[in-house]
């Protein structure tokens, strides 16, 4: 038997019905009628149709919200029978148990569709011979699209009573049933953009579909349809918004939006129009949109790529194009040269940073005792005051269109002065907040020096820093370098500062220590906090081996991944420990957790591996190299294949393409035990010899003391 629901908003003529009811009787249906007429006077007339059963659906709108009765009176005839039908739970429980629900008229086309959505398998249709058609097909085992009227005749109906629709209501046409859907997600998606609707009406419906589309699990549909919103929009301001929460929509998933360039340009539009009209407050919030989103995380830090270093300067090129950002990033340069160092005196150094000082240790150690110099060191994080002006980026930026009038100059000059006024020379590690912050005012004669690791170029502060003011940028690799000065035209001008490349301070001589017996099988990855550092990668290196030699091991060294820093942090991090488990049980992967004492981890590493996609110099994989550790570096893809890259900063042999090759590195090096400790020895003396704190602090002596 096939169960099909009949929908009527009129009363049918009763003698038509019934002989279209033995029609479907004899095709084996069972059929209940449900509608909105007043039943009571034909029920003896229907009762004889031997109709499976029939059902009186709400007539009007009685105990509902007044306004939502007076909305009612302004929407379509079909909207309205479905306004009243809606909460019936009687017609929604027969709609999922059907196999073909009919509209019998134009009035209840609209509702048939809705009812569809509940029970998408069911065939819906528009008058009795379609209907019978379908009960036919049914029969047959054989299935067709549903004949109601096309999309956009729906979407047109919508469209003249989306503005007389209360908020509960839309909620409940955009809901996760209708969204889940194919046909109803592209209704709504049309809807949104037809001609005709009020820029806020517009605006307020395409947030309820959006919403609905993401409950039912549509998040590219939902970006999709606030963008196509957008598109209609003219006024530049809420076009941006839009724009911005179509982005966001995908961002919050971890999800690189398809949109992200129409967003990032909506912004910029704005940024533009309000700093020409003087609007410097509300140029500064577009401005920071713009960035943050173009600089989002999940786009080029929680990801394995990033478009930023596929095409440095193709990425940064429609920013460049913008009025405003040029205001932003235009030098402004310093009215007093640096002084030379004192010859009467230490030189009186300052070293700032904000939270982070993890690779401080050494050098403010060095500085603290020098008989040249005269140490002072402020973490800005420590300081509420100087905490808020370091990281207020919109105040930054709102100061540069003003060109140093704002209220943020002069907080930074009543706060920094005196630290600058006692400095000769202010070096500030990491190229993010603070160092935006100092350049926002001129420094007077003392010398200000800048270290940008790997993390900021892919983040807004570098374009945000006025470098014309700083006078020495020092990078921690080449191939950051290249990837900065490639990013932020600033740097290759006239004003850009003086560059220099000087390693990490590390202590590496401590870290030569016998290694254990078993070492020589043992990989080792040290830091897995963050997605970059693919320690997936380290995995199928230990696939490739165990294919060889069940003896190797793979020891993971450090916290986990943070799964609330993004949405594609938690997606890795749910692939590894699917991956890892069953590994980790069998005891071909150790997982030791946090530890301080590396250099007690390193004498049960025997070779040591950097999977990362991107790093600046990877600090991890130096010290286990000193420590008699053979290397095994994969060839960065974020860098590969340029000028500077992993293959420039290690010695030739430490670098590998694949797993495979890693894997082949390593049985080679790993072959015979002597192998082993010969090509660890080899590793050892050039770690030390190039990288070790006794090295590279006479760089810095000459950095700073010249």
């Amino acid at each position: 038997m096939t169960d099909v629901l009949i929908i009527a908003s009129k009363r049918p003529q009763l003698g038509l019905l019934a002989d279209s009811l033995v029609k479907f009787r004899d095709r084996g249906a069972k059929v209940q009628l449900a509608g909105t007429f007043h039943m009571a006077p034909v029920a003896e007339e229907l009762s004889r149709a031997e109709l499976e059963g029939f059902h009186q659906l709400p007539r009007s709108l009685g105990g509902r919200s007044s306004a939502l009765r007076r909305k009612a009176k302004k929407s379509p005839a079909g909207m309205r029978v479905w306004l009243q039908a809606q909460p019936d739970r009687r017609l929604r429980r027969q709609a999922r148990t059907a196999q073909v629900i009919v509209a019998l008229d134009p009035g209840a086309v609209y509702t048939v569709w809705r009812l569809a959505q509940y029970n998408p398998a069911a065939e819906a249709h528009f008058g009795i011979a379609p209907g019978l058609r379908a009960v036919d097909r049914v029969a047959n085992g054989a299935h067709r699209p549903s004949t109601l009227p096309p999309v956009g005749a729906v979407a047109r109906d919508v469209r003249r009573s989306i503005s007389g629709l209360p908020a509960v209501l839309m909620r409940t046409v955009t809901s996760r049933p209708v969204m889940r859907s194919t046909v109803g997600a592209r209704l709504w998606r049309t809807a949104v953009a037809i001609p005709g609707l009020p820029a806020p009406v517009r605006a307020t419906t395409s947030r309820y579909v959006a919403e609905g589309m993401e409950e039912a699990g549509r998040i590219s549909g939902a970006a999709l349809a606030l963008s196509e919103a957008a598109s209609k929009i003219p006024d530049p301001a809420l076009r941006a918004q839009l724009l911005h929460e179509s982005a966001m929509t995908e961002v919050s998933k971890g999800i690189s939006p398809r949109d992200l360039g129409k967003a990032v340009a909506g912004h910029l539009a704005h940024a533009d129009d309000q700093y020409a009209k003087g609007l410097y407050g509300s140029a500064a919030t577009s401005m920071y949109r713009a960035l943050s989103l173009h600089f989002h995380r999940v786009l080029n830090i929680d990801q394995l790529s990033s478009p930023l270093a596929k095409d440095p300067e193709g990425y940064v090129t429609p920013l460049q194009k913008s009025p405003a950002y040029r205001a932003v990033a235009r030098p402004r340069g310093r009215k007093t040269a640096p002084a030379s160092p004192p010859s009467d005196r230490p030189l009186r150094l300052l070293v700032m940073t904000s939270t982070n000082a993890n690779f401080l240790q050494h050098l403010l150690a060095r500085y603290e005792d020098h008989p040249r110099v005269e140490l002072r060191f402020i973490d800005l994080a420590a300081h509420k005051p100087l905490k808020h002006i370091a990281w207020a980026a919109t105040q930054m930026l709102e100061d540069r269109f003003s060109n140093g009038t704002s209220e943020y100059q002069r907080d930074v000059e009543r706060l920094m002065r005196p630290h600058l006024d006692w400095a000769d020379t202010v070096f500030i590690d990491w190229s993010v907040g603070p160092a935006a912050m100092l350049t926002a005012i001129d420094p007077g004669d003392t010398r200000i020096v800048v270290r940008l690791h790997s993390y900021e170029a892919f983040t807004r502060w570098p374009h945000m820093t006025d470098f014309s003011r700083v006078d020495d940028l020092v990078f921690v690799a080449p191939h950051v370098r290249d990837l900065v000065t490639s990013l932020v035209p600033q740097l290759r001008e006239s004003s850009a500062p003086r560059l220099h490349v000087l390693d990490n301070a590390m202590e590496l001589n401590g870290l030569v220590r016998p290694k254990s017996a078993d070492a020589r099988f043992n990989l080792g990855l040290v830091g897995i906090s963050q997605v970059a550092k693919d320690p997936r990668w380290a995995v199928e290196v230990l696939k490739h081996l165990r294919e060889h030699d069940e003896r190797y091991r793979l020891l993971l060294v450090g916290n986990d991944m943070n799964p609330k820093v993004s949405k594609a942090t938690a997606g890795y991090l749910t692939l590894l420990q699917r991956e890892l488990k069953p590994l980790v049980e069998s005891g071909a992967v150790v997982r030791t957790g946090h530890t301080d004492d590396i250099p007690a981890v390193l004498t049960d590493i025997g070779v040591i591996i950097s999977s990362s996609v991107r790093e600046g110099c990877h600090v991890s994989l130096m010290e286990g190299a000193a420590s008699a550790a053979v290397p095994v570096v994969r060839d960065w893809p974020f860098y590969a294949g340029k000028s500077q890259s992993a293959r420039t900063l290690y010695p030739e042999g430490w670098v590998v393409d694949s797993p495979e090759d890693a894997s082949k590195r390593i049985l080679a090096a790993t072959a015979t035990e002597n192998d082993w400790l010969d090509a660890g020895k080899q590793a050892s003396e050039h770690a030390i010899g190039t990288w070790d704190w006794s090295v590279v602090q006479k760089r810095f002596d000459s950095l700073f003391l010249g």
